[in-house]
């Protein structure tokens, strides 16, 4: 552990010891929250985890940690991997191990046991002294880590679970030995009651242990895929073939000396260490607990591969692209990890709850022992429906609510290739009545060929030439219509013109200067026919490109612009020749559709094509509205009027005027990311840019718009789970106090129901790892 000051990284993430419920969570967040130069603090009661971030050098780590020391609780930096590495559920002999459960119960079963004979008339019980002689070492011995937990909470200003357990059960012992030093009636003492309750917490708390392991496991599964060690290649060798390389030509190095640019050899049935390219081998390759896809797919020579992905039955040789914190893996984990620390915003009423609920419990405690003995004149009574109130307010349940459920949905979510990075989605998901689509990778393949090049009746130049200009404008581009101009000039054996000048024109295309040919000297502009829509060669081109805007396709413009001064004027531009281009839908794409109509959402496509390509394409699967010839920048603000009403009609049984929609955008190309921003919800494609899935709250990782509907639907369950088990936990603690207090709760009731409201919250949250896809769930 380091203790020098933070001057490069501003955030980072510490393992939490001792937090018990949501007062814990509450104390620790605030002293975190307290030191100078921390910008914001947020802690998990089911992660047992704080992640904070600082002002660099600021404060030092020692200082985050002291700070969480004098709380009382214990505090360490965590590892890479994460808490979730660590084994949650305790060694049978630890301290909050299953052992101490069981030699709870075995010493306080004497004491319990006349109370379960009783009713069959059987009149039995042990003397005050043995029954003095069991309780006392679970109260003390089995029992001590409340009394220290609770100490220490007392000292810092607050209180906690184990506060009202050490008080409650203390009270119920120390009432029991006064009687039995004071009468010789055993069958008026209590030590039952104070020993069962402490087995019931114990119980409870190894439940919570096993329970939290089981939320957590999604990460522990992807962490799982890592191999230690990678087969390096001698980069010396000039032969690659996957299937003639002998021990003595590669190095088995442990995973974190591999570096970008090492050739790796995997062999079949191992796994792939690293992301990078295939350059030697074929096999099928399994990315199901990566991406969701159920079935094995086909690699070959160029293909890209994902580290920890499993590869089949051929040896392949990889080069790698990267490795560690920078691999698909790492960025899988790391969001997933970030939402599942993350607090939902209900999170914060509960919050505001927990900071006032211990003290106002034993409040209540003590109104109800006074009032008790005051109305009953009986100080036994009136202790131990204290007591009860004490045991049975516990705020367990209420720490664990929202985090077990986003633990629980945000984990199956990503087994299945949906990673909810914000739990706000979680909150907004249940209330989408408009998801609005990209077309062109989302709702396509994103790979699109160039159909046909028809040149304008008064160009007297070469369908070659005019398609090497236009290739030559797009060398270096990786935008998919450029990829398909290159791969269909070279399989024509056109060679493409170098240009001089390129500029990239923002929402209009690309022109540069060819450097020979017919258009040497000239300003040439490759560009959509959606940035022409002010110019008066519009209905020109539109009459030559109709029919293929009629079959869904994909139109852009070759200009000579040598007269125009400005990009944004067009009226001096000369066409030149259209381009076609043909992008096939996805497989799923009207089935994704169909599944968003079966939950009442309103579907909507955006889209820069002309509004009769973009057309066909909707009604092609279904879509209910289209947006076309919309430029880059303005996709936001469709959003933002998709939010109003405003483009709809008072007409549309889904869009009343004034009616505030909640609106989900899917995209994946740079140009998507401020509509990404803009919606209540944005889900980016894997598929396409790093700036598309940052802005956005979910990444779907196949690229399938199927798990839209899915995304959406495990959202909504995950959400419906966290006000489930908030009313739950809140339903626990309004029903049971009453009852406690007036007597309809004894002492080792209130236990049994304090721990069985945490094991309920948890197992009801552990119900969403049963939720499957669509396509999986009707097969």
């Amino acid at each position: 552990m380091t203790t020098s000051k933070l001057t490069h990284s501003e955030f980072f993430t510490l393992d939490i010891g001792g937090m018990t419920c949501a007062s814990c969570l509450n104390r620790v967040e605030k002293a975190l929250s307290s030191i100078p130069g921390v910008e914001a603090a947020t802690v998990n009661l089911a992660t047992e985890q704080a992640r904070i971030r600082i002002k660099p050098g600021t404060a030092s780590l020692e200082d985050i940690i002291n700070a969480v020391e004098k709380t009382g609780y214990s505090a360490k930096e965590s590892t890479p991997q994460g808490n979730a590495s660590r084994d949650v559920a305790k060694s049978f002999w630890a301290a909050d191990g299953l052992a101490r459960v069981v030699l709870g119960f075995m010493l306080s079963t004497p004491l319990f046991l006349p109370m379960v004979l009783m009713p069959f008339g059987v009149d039995w019980s042990l003397s005050g002294w043995w029954q003095l002689a069991l309780a006392t070492p679970v109260q003390f011995i089995l029992g001590w880590r409340f009394y220290v937990a609770g100490y220490k909470s007392l000292m810092a200003g607050a209180g906690n679970m184990d506060l009202l357990v050490a008080l409650g059960t203390s009270a119920a012992y120390g009432l029991s030995l006064y009687l039995l030093l004071n009468s010789s009636h055993a069958h008026e003492l209590y030590f039952e009651g104070s020993a069962v309750i402490i087995c019931m917490v114990l119980l409870g708390k190894w439940l919570e242990a096993r329970a939290k392991q089981q939320t957590s496991e999604a990460i522990r599964a992807l962490q799982k895929l890592w191999p230690e060690h990678a087969k390096v290649i001698d980069r010396q060798l000039t032969e690659l073939g996957s299937s003639s390389i002998r021990p003595d030509q590669y190095r088995d190095l442990p995973l974190d000396q591999v570096l970008p640019g090492d050739r790796v050899w995997v062999l079949p049935g191992e796994r792939i260490p690293v992301d990078g390219t295939i350059l030697s081998g074929t096999s099928h390759v399994d990315e199901s607990l990566l991406t969701g896809e159920s079935t094995p797919v086909k690699k070959s020579v160029d293909a890209k591969v994902i580290g920890g992905s499993l590869n089949g039955e051929g040896a392949l040789v990889v080069s790698a692209v990267a490795v560690g914190v920078e691999s698909v893996l790492s960025q899988i984990i790391r969001l997933v990890e970030d939402a599942q620390t993350q607090k939902a915003p209900i999170q914060k009423l509960v919050d505001q709850v927990s900071a006032i609920f211990v003290p106002a419990v034993i409040v209540l405690a003590l109104i109800t022992g006074l009032g008790n003995w005051l109305y009953l004149d009986s100080i036994s009574i009136a202790i131990l429906r204290a007591v009860s109130v004490l045991v049975i307010a516990c705020p367990c349940a209420l720490g664990l609510a929202t985090p077990a459920a986003i633990m629980a949905g945000t984990g199956v979510a990503a087994r299945f290739g949906i990673l909810i990075k914000d739990p706000q989605v979680l909150e907004q998901a249940h209330r989408l009545d408009i998801v609005a689509f990209d077309k062109t990778g989302t709702l396509t393949i994103g790979k699109p060929r160039l159909l046909q090049l028809l040149a304008f009746d008064h160009v007297k130049v070469s369908a070659d030439e005019i398609l090497a200009t236009a290739a030559g404008l797009q060398l270096g581009s990786e935008h998919p219509l450029a990829r398909a101009l290159i791969d269909f000039a070279k399989d024509q054996h056109v060679l493409p013109i170098s240009t001089s000048a390129s500029t990239a024109l923002p929402g209009i295309g690309i022109e540069g200067i060819p450097m020979t040919g017919a258009f040497a000297g000239h300003t040439v502009r490759l560009q959509s026919v959606s940035s022409l829509e002010n110019s008066s060669i519009l209905p020109a081109v539109l009459k030559k490109a109709q029919d293929f805007f009629d079959q869904g396709h994909t139109v852009s413009v070759l200009m000579d612009a040598s007269s125009s001064q400005d990009i944004t004027v067009s009226s001096n531009l000369t066409p030149i020749a259209i381009l076609a281009f043909g992008d096939e839908l996805k497989p799923h794409a009207k089935q994704a559709i169909t599944a968003l109509h079966a939950l009442s959402i309103r579907t909507v496509m955006i889209s820069g094509d002309n509004l009769a390509a973009a057309q066909t394409v909707a009604q092609s699967i279904g879509i209910d509205d289209v947006f076309a010839q919309i430029m880059p920048g303005n996709k936001a603000n469709i959003i933002q009027q998709l939010q109003t009403s405003s483009l709809f009609s008072s007409a549309s049984s889904n869009s009343a005027s004034g009616k505030k929609h909640y609106v989900a955008m899917v995209g994946d190309g740079v140009n998507d990311a401020p509509a990404l921003a803009m919606a209540d919800v944005g889900m980016a494609m894997s598929t396409g840019t790093d700036v598309a899935m940052q802005a956005a709250g979910i990444t779907l990782m196949r690229g399938d718009p199927s798990l839209v509907a899915d995304a959406i639907d495990i959202s909504k369950r995950t959400w419906n789970k966290i006000r489930q088990n908030l009313f739950w936990a809140f339903a626990f603690n309004t029903i049971g106090i009453p009852m406690a207090a007036f007597g309809y709760l004894s002492p080792m009731l209130a236990g049994s129901a304090m721990a069985l409201s945490s094991f309920f919250v948890l197992s009801n949250a552990l119900l969403l790892k049963r939720w499957r896809p669509s396509q999986l769930s009707t097969q």
